[in-house]
């Protein structure tokens, strides 16, 4: 099994900036990937971002690419997400998920899951 701990999110204004952690656990050598997924109020899950383990692929939802940035720290078995110039149509729980595969945004195919992190972005 592998456990996900997100962390990092808040309120912000709108312009502002937040960076989420996601920690992963337990058999983090099964794992290949991870991903940032989002459901705001009233809406479905969406992909967000996802990276392989070793960091070298990113993968982004078009709409989002140049705000949001998803990296890794391989020493602390982190994955973070820094999303700059923030949107309230942004606000949304923040989910993070891990993959024994490299199944970008097929969120079917993430093994596990986070509890997720609560993003408000004000006007």
């Amino acid at each position: 099994q592998v456990q996900l701990r997100e962390s990092g999110g808040g309120l912000v204004q709108a312009g502002g900036s937040l960076r989420l952690s996601c920690a992963a656990s337990g058999r983090t050598f099964s794992i290949n990937a991870m991903g940032w997924f989002r459901q705001a109020p009233g809406k479905e899950r969406e992909f967000v971002a996802a990276i392989s383990w070793s960091g070298d692929k990113t993968y982004y939802a078009d709409s989002l690419k140049g705000r949001f940035t998803i990296s890794r720290d391989n020493t602390k078995n982190t994955v973070y997400l820094q999303m700059n110039n923030l949107k309230p149509e942004d606000t949304a729980v923040y989910y993070c998920a891990a993959s024994d595969s490299f199944p970008r945004s097929r969120m079917g195919d993430y093994d596990y899951w986070g509890q997720g992190t609560q993003v408000t972005v004000s006007s």
